[in-house]
């Protein structure tokens, strides 16, 4: 009597079919192509052996194609350079080298051959030769080609998680930001107003003082003798843009869409990481760094390393110190009016750069 009989859950389990796989590619260059080309059909010259999933491999290139009605194709082919005869499982593709990847199939759809004594897989009519002969791959009397290859173990059982039992009800996401944010636009039941850059802002205290810290010590703390409950708090050094948009942040745990078009997103990711900093918005001084790490140029990178090191943004730092780790790029950045203020505003930063600097030059 089954368990589900018996008045219990069906029992559920699952495996899977599954081999190791080990993948690699070998670049293979034809010089004095001109000088193959009597080669007669049928007979090939061989790469020098290299090793992919534990095995030793050659390419094979037939100038004049592998056999008689191949004649007139380049044929390219994978032969396993072990003297085994038990086989070896693998797939294997040839492409120009440099030719872009979305432009042949993936190398997984490929068939799986097996590798045995003197098997040979691969390309018989890779391409006819005068179409290479015409064709931008051949240059200098020379072409290059590419030989990918995934190498199959055998194959093993293993088990896996049992399928979940079917759903009856979808859960939708969360969307507790979205009513937040609608709270915040109809300032319904604010009991505290904000002023920065000249404009003021309605928000709710015991919200604010549960997203920040230093939000919390003003509003409710020890600060709070300082703040009048019904008087403005003033944000000083902030502008209105970046005030709203650290509001907007509380509210939402995120930041107002913007055009990518729009100009000074930098300088507005530059403006709310000391915001964030200065009220402990660790999630938000995270998303600015990480937006700025995107935004560093020859032209900004001086002032956002001075960002990061006053802020103490190790991420953003290292990757300033990534980008100036190009010689061509450190140079047009010292040359930059940026530098100048970089070096009196941190000059334990310039001694790093120094260091970097002789390391580099050879």
């Amino acid at each position: 009597m089954s368990s589900t009989a018996a008045g219990g859950k069906p029992s559920r389990s699952a495996s899977a079919l599954v081999a190791d796989t080990a993948t690699g590619s070998h670049h293979f260059t034809v010089d004095l192509y001109s000088r193959t080309k009597g080669i007669p059909t049928g007979e090939c010259l061989m790469s020098c052996p290299f090793t992919v999933g534990g095995h030793r491999w050659l390419v094979l290139y037939y100038p004049n194609g592998d056999q008689a009605e191949n004649a007139g194709y380049i044929s390219l082919r994978l032969m396993l350079a072990e003297n085994t005869y038990k086989a070896v499982r693998a797939q294997n593709q040839f492409r120009f080298a440099g030719e872009p990847e979305n432009q042949a199939l993936p190398l997984a759809a490929e068939p799986l051959n097996n590798f045995a004594g003197f098997a040979r897989w691969g390309n018989s009519k890779f391409i006819r030769v005068e179409a290479l002969e015409k064709s931008k791959h051949l240059r200098g009397d020379s072409f290059a080609v590419r030989c990918d290859l995934i190498v199959v173990s055998d194959f093993r059982a293993v088990e896996t998680p049992a399928p979940a039992p079917p759903a009856f009800v979808t859960v939708p996401p969360s969307d507790l930001h979205l009513h937040l944010g609608s709270l915040l636009l109809a300032e319904k039941g604010t009991d505290v107003v904000f002023e920065a850059g000249g404009e003021t802002f309605a928000a709710h205290r015991c919200l604010i003082a549960a997203r920040s810290p230093v939000f919390s010590a003003e509003l409710f703390g020890e600060m709070k003798e300082s703040v009048d409950t019904s008087a403005v708090v003033k944000i000083d050094d902030m502008d209105a843009q970046v005030f709203k948009a650290l509001l907007y942040f509380v509210y939402t745990d995120t930041l107002p869409e913007t055009k990518r078009e729009e100009a000074g997103e930098d300088a507005m990711s530059q403006h709310l990481l000391v915001a964030a900093d200065r009220y402990n918005l660790d999630r938000l001084k995270l998303i600015c760094e990480d937006k700025l790490c995107r935004c560093i140029q020859v032209s900004t990178v001086a002032t956002i390393l001075v960002l990061a090191e006053q802020h103490h943004c190790s991420g953003l730092k290292k990757a300033c110190f990534d980008f100036l780790s190009s010689q061509a790029n450190l140079k047009a950045a010292m040359a930059s009016d940026g530098f100048e203020h970089l070096s009196q505003s941190c000059p334990a930063i310039m001694k790093e750069l120094i260091s970097m600097l002789s390391a580099l030059v050879p």
